[in-house]
């Protein structure tokens, strides 16, 4: 399906593995020019052809400096993923609500919502010049807080939240504003052995390999797997195309069925 994306421009974060790896790819295949930022630039994000910058978006000056960078690299912006964040810090993360400092829910909350909100702020001057989209990548930790560290789930609520007022307030201006929200995702969140699936795993007393082999059932996937990096990739290219041009404000869950409300 061409998703007529050839020649548009996309910035992507937090896109050196995982999800956002994914999305610097899929966004190319389509024929998009990218800016793809991350802590790194790894090799395989260097093999994408994007225009990596390298950038902590946790700093309060960083995502304004980025979308100028951005700006100047593509000459304008179509579409902005927001999707830098992290819930795979590891030690410390499997306990519960009384075990979190305020310096943790500080840091959670700067990566996984204040990044994007403000990477968006710097981003919507020039997204309503030409009709724009954004896609912010949730969780569906969100819908179901108890299912991760609460930080993190709750940082992530705020983001879908954010996403569906910001719909409501620039969709006449021609921005269109969408919330992904994935549920277990085959990522070094749950695969790197100093990660969040380990520090589960020895919380549950099971190794990593038990975990991952078990959680999808235990999480009540009914496709009996972990989500793919590139499926929601392909849902975010989708949704950023024109091909979705009457679809904003919505959450699109892709968890396998694991949420089981309406």
């Amino acid at each position: 399906m061409d998703l007529q994306l050839t020649g548009k421009t996309a910035l992507v974060t937090g896109a050196s593995r995982g999800i956002g790896l994914a999305t610097v790819s899929a966004l190319r295949a389509e024929g998009m020019r990218v800016v793809a930022a991350a802590r790194t630039i790894t090799p395989e994000l260097k093999a994408t052809g994007a225009t990596g910058i390298a950038v902590d978006l946790s700093a309060p000056d960083a995502p304004a400096r980025l979308v100028a960078q951005a700006e100047e690299a593509l000459g304008g912006l179509d579409l902005l993923v927001n999707n830098v964040g992290g819930g795979d810090t590891g030690e410390g993360w499997a306990g519960g609500f009384l075990t979190f400092t305020d310096e943790q829910w500080q840091e959670t909350f700067e990566l996984n919502f204040l990044a994007s909100v403000r990477t968006t702020r710097a981003a919507l001057p020039h997204l309503t010049r030409g009709g724009g989209a954004i896609v912010n990548v949730s969780s569906t930790s969100a819908l179901t807080p108890h299912a991760g560290p609460i930080p993190y789930s709750t940082a992530k609520a705020a983001l879908t939240a954010f996403g569906k007022g910001i719909a409501e307030e620039f969709g006449p201006q021609g921005v269109r504003v969408n919330t992904v929200s994935p549920g277990p995702v085959r990522t070094d969140m749950w695969e790197s052995p100093d990660g969040y699936g380990a520090e589960v795993a020895k919380a549950m007393n099971v190794s990593q390999e038990e975990l991952l082999a078990h959680l999808p059932a235990t999480a009540g996937m009914v496709t009996g797997r972990f989500v793919s990096p590139s499926e929601v990739a392909a849902l975010i290219a989708y949704l950023g195309s024109p091909l979705a041009a009457s679809t904003t404000g919505a959450d699109h869950v892709i968890d396998g069925n694991s949420v089981k409300t309406v």
